[in-house]
């Protein structure tokens, strides 16, 4: 598999998102997958099929229309976010088994921190169940998924909670779910820093999309 992986900083959404379209667009049959590692600043994004009503009170955050799966979520500072421009025809391999490697490289990454996080079957994404300081017993959402795919190609992709202001999920239906509680490694024992944890999830990805079959 040919893969470059780009460390691409604190990037504007709306930018990056032009650049992942123009990128799918353009690639041929021997262009080379891609991993970007970024952060974005406070943006709100809608899926394609996003409804309004899951918005509740943006406030001055923009909130930017694109075209992956899913519905609205947030994405800022202290939060690690991987698009995933990958050629599906070459590897061998759909959607759905794309979505199911990303939530284990994902899920594997928290597990490096003694942190055991599932995916669900009926909600894309990274979540973890346990007793909170709070007293409630519930599951909590940590890492997220949206993908697009045009001509085999696939672009957009996940966002791990790290260490970020968790605040501004509140003002949004996470993901189209109401009352979904988000959580992030730094108030589960992990750590806070991104350059911490991008490593072993830059190496839990490689492992996943390396692998013929898991």
């Amino acid at each position: 598999m040919s893969l470059i992986v780009k460390h691409l900083g604190v990037c504007d959404y709306a930018e990056t998102y032009a650049r992942m379209r123009e990128f799918t667009a353009a690639r041929g049959p021997d262009a080379a997958d891609e991993l970007w590692f970024l952060e974005h600043a406070p943006v709100f994004t809608q899926g394609q099929a996003g409804k309004a009503e899951h918005v509740l009170a943006p406030g001055s955050i923009p909130i930017v229309q694109s075209n992956r799966g899913g519905q609205v979520t947030y994405h800022g500072p202290g939060q690690a976010v991987v698009y995933v421009l990958l050629d599906l025809q070459r590897l061998g391999y759909g959607v759905r088994d794309l979505v199911r490697r990303l939530e284990q490289a994902m899920v594997d990454t928290l597990a490096g921190y003694g942190i055991p996080a599932q995916g669900r079957p009926d909600a894309p994404g990274v979540y973890v169940r346990r007793q909170w300081p709070d007293g409630s017993l519930e599951m909590r959402k940590i890492g997220s998924l949206g993908l697009r795919v045009s001509r085999g190609c696939s672009y957009h992709g996940i966002a791990l909670n790290v260490s970020m202001d968790l605040e501004p999920f509140s003002r949004i239906n996470p993901c189209g779910m109401a009352g979904m509680r988000m959580t992030q490694l730094a108030e589960l024992g992990g750590p806070a820093a991104l350059s911490e944890v991008i490593p072993g999830l830059e190496a839990a990805l490689l492992k996943q999309l390396n692998s013929a079959s898991l």
